[in-house]
């Protein structure tokens, strides 16, 4: 005879019912569990089974799956695993008690004395001490103490109601942390219906290294005393303090909103490894919109800066990938807003290209397609940018004002290292003269057909000097790059928009002119050193130091290497020194070069 007891036992006595064994058919029927819940799922089941045998044959099945199927269905385990489901969906599970710290304390008090003498005792305080188990225990009864009840239907539920159930869920905690003397938290506060509120956590601080605090949790008192209102003053509190800081909050159980999808100026922050670099200087000191300039950080144009956080659409968090702590910087958004409202320093005076007054020839570069005053005023903040291993670029691009030493050191390169650098060769409409041959300085063609290929889109740049068309095709620059050399071009800085692509891969440097006192005394040296012929005024040099003043203006973000050319034979130095670096050393370029 099989026993099944019921788990309700009032007073201590278990009742004791009949069940027929498996196999035996009862009195009225085929085999079946006797007890009240085995009734019940026998008549559910049973119901399904005398609905096998009504089936009609139009159905389709076949008799041996019925057969299968009904045997299944009159498994004693099966049974026993539908009686079971049924008395597990009527039991509501509740913790036992919420004050199980407690409950350890008074029985370590308890053994207290029983420690030397009994070496169970002594595992057991062992055990019951130990971190694991403590916390195993404080996790215990904090969510034994919540209530976590279905809420009503959104219907007939009313925001009073919704409010009333959360505020009966945040309960007040007391959260310890460990600070040193000085040491920032890495945390800001805001002000929202006079309460202090966590506005942001700044990734790797020491609040995040703790994992305490949430966004959102507001902080009631610091060590006993209450806060306040006043952000500042409870960042000053905090501040002083040191060792165990107490602090009672209201916490948030918000989810963290997801990270916003940004898209702007070609800069796609969509991963959560994202680095950028900055084309602007910035110091949180100087800042008027921060919200804590203590959580600021500070970098340089040029800097290589690492998004770690970007939730709050004005302020990012970042650190620089060498080194450094997390802090606030402005991001694209904001920075965006803030420069489209201050003047650009530019004095409005033809192309950079421009020609000197006065001249009976007259020469004109442009690019088509390509506004220059439009290129003049794009706002540059942030590049996305990836770190790659080291690798030849294909093309080397030098700036730099007319007269300010760009084709001596390009042509010292091909030089000297004629089977790793190149360049192009231009295109004329103009005649060859005597002993010119074609390909060698210049391709000859016909004024139309260059014309043709101008509409085409096949030139880089192109222009017109006392009546010929000039320009570079940017056939020859994948002509030279296909010879395994690096293409050194010596173009306008308008072409560089067109240039900074994957497909051209351009390392660009900047050959800045030194001040003009410099410049005076450079080029006199020359012309005494029989050099160069060509005399050039006061007013040319300046024209040359100003145009180079007005290129690095406008056209800086593109530079990725600037060198004041007050000595060639240094300044060749440095530019063959970097561009050795290329090919040994890892870079980062932009982020579209590699996606």
């Amino acid at each position: 005879m099989v026993t099944a007891m019921d788990d309700s036992c009032p007073n201590g006595v278990r009742e004791e019912e009949e069940v027929t064994p498996p196999g035996q058919a009862g009195v009225d029927g085929p085999p079946a569990v006797q007890s009240t819940q085995g009734a019940e799922t026998s008549g559910a089941m049973q119901q399904v089974l005398d609905n096998l045998g009504e089936l009609p044959t139009s159905a389709g099945a076949k008799d041996i799956d019925l057969l299968f199927l009904r045997g299944i269905m009159e498994s004693p385990i099966v049974r026993s695993l539908a009686q079971a489901h049924e008395q597990l969906e009527e039991v509501k599970l509740e913790a036992v008690q919420d004050n199980n710290v407690e409950l350890v304390t008074e029985i370590l008090g308890d053994i207290s004395n029983l420690k030397v003498k009994d070496d169970s005792a002594a595992e057991l305080s062992r055990i019951l001490q130990e971190p694991h188990f403590q916390s195993l225990l404080e996790a215990h009864d904090m969510v034994a103490s919540k209530c976590y009840e279905v809420p009503p239907p959104a219907e007939t539920a009313n925001d009073a109601a919704v409010n009333s159930a959360l505020m009966q869920a945040d309960a007040v905690r007391m959260i310890g942390i460990r600070k040193k003397a000085g040491e920032p938290l890495g945390v800001t506060f805001r002000v929202e219906k006079d309460d202090l509120v966590i506005a942001r956590i700044l990734h790797g601080g020491m609040i995040d290294r703790q994992g305490l605090l949430h966004v959102g949790d507001i902080i009631k008192e610091v060590n006993g005393k209450d806060v306040g209102n006043n952000p500042t003053e409870l960042q000053e509190m905090l501040k002083d303090c040191s060792g165990g800081i107490t602090l009672k909050i209201l916490p948030s159980y918000r989810d963290a909103p997801a990270p916003p999808q940004v898209n702007t100026n070609d800069l796609c922050l969509c991963s959560s490894q994202v680095h950028v670099r900055p084309y602007f200087d910035y110091n949180p000191a100087n800042d008027n919109l921060i919200p804590c300039r203590e959580a600021g950080m500070a970098f340089n144009k040029g800097d290589i800066l690492q998004i770690v956080n970007r939730e709050d659409p004005n302020w990012w968090q970042a650190c620089h990938v060498v080194g450094g702590a997390t802090g606030l910087i402005p991001s694209q958004f904001l920075e965006e807003k803030r420069k489209a409202f201050v003047p650009r320093d530019f004095d409005g005076s033809g192309i950079l290209c421009g020609t000197i007054a006065g001249k009976k020839k007259k020469k004109m570069m442009y690019l088509t397609a390509k506004n220059a005053e439009f290129d003049r005023h794009e706002l540059q903040i942030y590049e996305e940018v990836a770190k790659v291993p080291a690798f030849q670029r294909k093309t080397l691009v030098l700036i730099g004002a007319q007269g300010v030493g760009r084709r001596s050191l390009k042509n010292r390169l091909m030089v000297l290292q004629p089977t790793r650098f190149g360049t192009t060769i231009p295109y004329t409409s103009r005649r060859p003269r005597d002993e010119e041959l074609d390909g060698n300085s210049y391709h000859f063609t016909s004024r139309t057909e260059m014309e043709v290929d101008v509409k085409a889109g096949r030139f880089l740049e192109h222009g017109e000097y006392d009546g010929n068309l000039y320009g570079t095709k940017i056939e020859s620059i994948h002509e030279v790059v296909g010879t395994g050399r690096t293409c050194i071009l010596d173009v306008n800085p308008q072409a560089l928009k067109v240039l900074k692509t994957a497909e051209f891969m351009p390392y660009v440097v900047f050959i800045a002119a030194p001040d003009f006192d410099t410049l005076k005394a450079m080029h006199k040296a020359v012309v005494d050193a029989g050099i160069t012929t060509k005399q050039l005024t006061d007013v040319d040099l300046r024209k040359t130091v100003d145009e180079s003043a007005r290129i690095q203006r406008a056209y800086s973000h593109y530079f990725d290497l600037t060198i004041v050319n007050d000595n060639l034979d240094k300044a060749f130095e440095t530019l063959q020194a970097e561009v050795d670096k290329l090919c040994s050393e890892p870079q980062w370029v932009p982020v579209n070069w590699v996606y």
